[in-house]
């Protein structure tokens, strides 16, 4: 190896380091010497730190894979499962080491009293499947406000999620109310602030009630997201990303720092898991490492 040679294999970036991890081919360097890993050399799966628990959505991985094909992604990028995955798939997660990180819980509408029944029986079924399948947490929804005022709404979901509280506890089981935004994506949806969904949690006083922290969503909605994850973070059960604006990859091009809202998350003690949630603009695979890579500090 010339000298040139050399210079160029010690002045490799760290960044550049990470990314060629990511993508599948590892520079080892051995005294003078250095060779490149392939693909076909790599273990199964990326070392992540394992700081952050990733996961991610179905639409991260673009269209045409088979859901087996995504389940080999995850494992090759150390995720550690994905959101929303129903019941007929979960053997298929299973095989590749993987959980559905968040089940749906089937249950809508919660800032009426009139639902609560409907949306007790689907979540009491599905709090049971999630607990039989080991797997951690159920979303719920508040529904939206049409007519009923933000105070009401909040008496009306602590009045019934506290009917499924003794229940989830007893199943080990978190219910997340997800925030979602108002002001672009689910208008007059009732639990848009995390304020409000924090007050909720609060009413039913639960530690299996908790709020699906969407970082998308609740950028848009109020903004101030590291402070507003600190105040609250006893009552997050579980984080979504995306980019600001336009819901897409999180990198560069959006407004949001993901690396420092890792942190801060870390810094807390948080235990749960981050699932990415966007819908990809480039290419699906090389932005889901990317966004690993981002989110793995």
């Amino acid at each position: 190896m010339n000298n040139s040679t050399k210079e160029k294999t010690v002045s490799i970036s760290r960044r550049d380091l990470l990314w060629n991890i990511a993508g599948g081919a590892i520079l080892v360097t051995a005294g003078s010497g250095s060779s490149v890993i392939g693909a076909e050399d790599k273990p199964a799966s990326t070392q992540l730190k394992g700081r952050i628990k990733q996961a991610a959505c179905g639409g991260v991985f673009g269209k045409n894979k088979t859901f087996e094909e995504k389940c080999e992604i995850c494992t090759k990028l150390g995720l550690k499962g994905m959101d929303f995955i129903g019941p007929n798939d979960w053997p298929t997660l299973k095989k590749y080491g993987l959980i559905c990180t968040m089940v749906q819980g089937g249950a809508r509408g919660f800032n009426r009293k009139e639902n609560h029944d409907s949306c007790i029986e689907s979540l009491k079924k599905n709090i049971a499947l999630t607990a039989d399948a080991g797997f951690p947490n159920v979303v719920v929804f508040s529904g939206n406000r049409d007519g009923i005022s933000d105070e009401a709404g909040m008496e009306n979901c602590a009045e019934g999620l506290k009917k499924i509280a003794a229940f989830a506890e007893e199943k080990k089981i978190n219910v997340c109310m997800e925030l979602l935004n108002s002001k672009r994506n689910h208008k007059g949806y009732q639990c848009d602030r995390t304020a409000w969904g924090a007050e909720v949690c609060k009413k039913v006083g639960s530690p299996r009630i908790k709020l699906l922290y969407d970082i998308y969503h609740m950028q848009v909605q109020e903004g101030d997201v590291i402070a507003t994850i600190r105040e609250n973070i006893q009552y997050i059960g579980h984080f979504h990303t995306a980019g600001v604006p336009g819901r897409n990859e999180i990198d560069e091009s959006q407004e949001l720092y993901y690396p420092a809202i890792m942190q801060a998350i870390v810094d807390l003690k948080y235990e749960g898991y981050v699932a990415h949630e966007y819908s990809p603009k480039k290419d699906p695979i090389e932005s889901l490492k990317k966004a690993i890579q981002l989110c793995d500090i």
